[in-house]
Order: structure tokens, then C-alpha cells, then sequence
């Protein structure tokens, strides 16, 4: 269970003006008079307190005033702070092959799959950073800048609700809550939209290769990847975590559809057609290999409604989408 204090910032800005339209300018003059008897003192305005979370690794994390500075340690948690509104106080993310949205393309790099810059954070003055949990983010980094007194969020999106719960999470910690909920409301209500248009709709074999370089890499069946292909109205060929397939089981599954996420990389369904031993696969002889998105479908931030339209443009040709 999450908890957070929520601030009433709006309340206190309309308080603050209501105070400054009572009080007089400095330029207004006043006559001559008595010094007035001080009468009882007001009640001082209350600042907002800290906000406090729980992040998906179980950690409370106390953070005190609206972080000004923060570090996205995540692909997705960048997506993320920007649909919120936070996008203009994230001071430095991760690298990332497919950086979204254009304007965090400005932003300084204090973090690679080599590992993760502390001394730059810190001396960026970071007041909030979200990391990725179960080792995404490697642990000494993050028990480094949490010894030095850095707010650090942790994140793991296992599923789609808790991509969605994410995304509060990120909110809350970003003291911005009410625009992460805005926004998880509406991709809740896509994602309920989207799955009712394949409901009724036989559901294909369908291999999703993430990767075929050196082993053939496909989604587990416990990840928000495969979920998002049975939403999409399939049956998913999925594996375990370690996210490789034999090509012996795939054969054996015998694919209807194949997806490509790597296609964005240069593999070609030629290529995946002409491969040693995957002739006799259905989708081989029906041609029935395409290419899709991969970042939009599998990275757990805002645009996972936008995969799951792929999905299901790539699967089920014929439904007629609704605009979005």
C-alpha cells in the first residue's frame, strides 16, 4: 500500500492572493494617526508537508518540498515526469536509444548500461531520483546517493496495473498527483476500449521476437509484454524469465503471426523467412511476419495505450481503431 500527503498548493495560492488584495501597496499613502493596538496574532499559513511513498521494492521514501531537480534513471519514468507536467525540473535521465518526448533530448546523460554517474547527480544537487528496481538501476549506485541524503524512488512495472501504479507512484513523489491520476484514468479507459474491440475475436498464435542475434528472445508469460499481446487478442508464445526461447519450442508452437520488435533495428521478415529451420512455421509459409513498434509497446510509461493500438493493428488488420 502507497501512502503520500497530497499538497494544497492551489489553496494556498488562492490564500496567498486573497492576503496581497487586502494589504496595502507600497506606494499607497496613509494620514498620520495613533499606532494602532496589535490586536490578537493570526493563525501562520501551514506549508505543505513532506510527501512520503512506498516504492515497488517496499522502500518509504520521505520527500520534503517539490523536488526542483530531479534524475530520471528510467526510459519510462522520463516519458513519465513529462506527461505529468514535471518535465522542466528533471535536470539530468539515463541514456536512451529511442529518447521521447524531443524535449528531454537536452538534458545531460549521467547514466549508461555501464553504470550510473553519483558524482554528477550529486553535484547537480538532485532533490528526487527514480531508478529502476530489481537491478535495472545497480544497487551500489543507489545505496550511494540514498547514504548521501537523495530521495530515490524505485520502480518495476511487472504488469499493466502496475505500469499505471507507477505512474502515481512517479506522481506523488513528484508532487504531482492529481495530473499523474488525470492521466492514468484516461489511459485506463483507452486500455478498456481497445480490449473490447478484440473480446470477441479468435485469438492467433503469435510470437513477439524481441531479439534472434545470438539466442531468440521472446516475452515471458508473466510480463506486462505478454499481457499487452493477449489485449490485443492473441495467444501469446511466451517463455520464462530469462526471456529465451529454444527453437525447438517456437517450431513447436508453430507462430500463426510474428512480430518483429526488432524490426526498427533492420531485421526484415526476408531475413526471419530465409532462417534455418523456420520454414515450416505458419507464419513463414502464410507471410504473415510484421514489424512493430517496440518501444511503444513494451516500455511501461504513457504511450502503452499507443502499443497496444499496434498490437492490435498488427494482429487484427481489420478492426477499425478508434482515433486516438
Amino acid at each position: 500500500m502507497r501512502s503520500f500527503s497530497i499538497p494544497r498548493a492551489r489553496s494556498l495560492l488562492a490564500l496567498a492572493l486573497v492576503l496581497a488584495a487586502c494589504a496595502p501597496s507600497a506606494s499607497q499613502s496613509t494620514a498620520p494617526g495613533p499606532t494602532p493596538t496589535p490586536g490578537p496574532t493570526s493563525s501562520p499559513v501551514v506549508t505543505p508537508g513532506p510527501v512520503t511513498v512506498v516504492d515497488d521494492e517496499g522502500n518509504t521514501v520521505v520527500i520534503p518540498s517539490p523536488p526542483q531537480r530531479i534524475v530520471s534513471l528510467t526510459p519510462a519514468a522520463t516519458e513519465i515526469l513529462f506527461a505529468i507536467g514535471a518535465g522542466a525540473q528533471v535536470a539530468a535521465k539515463v541514456d536512451d536509444i529511442a529518447p521521447y518526448p524531443p524535449e528531454a533530448d537536452r538534458l545531460p546523460i549521467v547514466a549508461t548500461f555501464e553504470g550510473v554517474n553519483v558524482e554528477q547527480i550529486v553535484d547537480l544537487e538532485a532533490d528526487l531520483v527514480i531508478a529502476g528496481g530489481l537491478g535495472f538501476t545497480p544497487p551500489d549506485a543507489v545505496t550511494q546517493l540514498r547514504g548521501l541524503g537523495v530521495p530515490v524512488v524505485l520502480v518495476y512495472a511487472d504488469s499493466i496495473e502496475t505500469a499505471l501504479d507507477d505512474i502515481e507512484l512517479i506522481g506523488d513523489a513528484a508532487w504531482a498527483g492529481d495530473a499523474a491520476r488525470e492521466l492514468t484514468a484516461s489511459m485506463r479507459a483507452d486500455f478498456d476500449t481497445l480490449n473490447a474491440l478484440t473480446a470477441g475475436l479468435p485469438k492467433p498464435r503469435v510470437f513477439y521476437e524481441i531479439d534472434a542475434t545470438s539466442a531468440i528472445y521472446t516475452a515471458p508469460a508473466d510480463s506486462v509484454y505478454a499481457e499487452m499481446l493477449t489485449l490485443a487478442g492473441s495467444n501469446p508464445i511466451t517463455t520464462d524469465a530469462s526471456y529465451v526461447i529454444s527453437l525447438e519450442q517456437l517450431v513447436a508452437a508453430d507462430p500463426e503471426i510474428i512480430l518483429l520488435g526488432d524490426g526498427a533495428y533492420g531485421v526484415t521478415a526476408e531475413q526471419v523467412a530465409a532462417r534455418p529451420g523456420w520454414a515450416t512455421m505458419t507464419a513463414v509459409t502464410t507471410g504473415a511476419i510484421r514489424a512493430v513498434d517496440d518501444v511503444v509497446i513494451t516500455r511501461p510509461g504513457p504511450r502503452l495505450v499507443i502499443g497496444l493500438r499496434a498490437l492490435i493493428a498488427a494482429i487484427h488488420p481489420d478492426v477499425v481503431l478508434p482515433p486516438g
